[in-house]
């Protein structure tokens, strides 16, 4: 009987593996990190991609006045120099991402970028 189970526990994780990554899913359980410093007036990644799926942005304000970070869709709140904050989104794989700081002329010095998903 223990054999039975196990082997029907074997076809079940067997089976869900090929479903998700025969239907463009992904087996990966955990978000990637991204760090984010923003700085007048610039952003600097750590990393320029990241597999599909959940990412987490960290961002932190090394500047001297506010920021925000904006990517697919998504926007963190405004941080005040020296504060954080957490993001995270869902990255569509193969697809480019602008991001980009919403402060009115923020952008247009420099505050933004693309980012890819693997």
């Amino acid at each position: 009987m223990k054999r039975i189970i196990t082997l029907v526990a074997a076809l079940a994780v067997a089976a869900t593996t090929f479903a998700v990554v025969a239907y463009g899913g992904s087996t990966r359980a955990t978000a990637t990190t991204v760090r984010v410093g923003a700085k007048e007036f610039k952003f600097s990644l750590s990393r320029k991609s990241a597999p599909h799926g959940k990412v987490t942005f960290k961002i932190k304000n090394n500047g001297h006045i506010q920021h925000d970070f904006k990517i697919a869709g998504k926007k963190s709140k405004m941080l005040s120099p020296g504060k954080s904050t957490i993001l995270t989104v869902t990255l569509k794989k193969g697809k480019k991402y602008p991001y980009i700081c919403t402060v009115p002329g923020h952008a247009a010095a420099g505050m933004k970028g693309s980012f890819k998903a693997t």
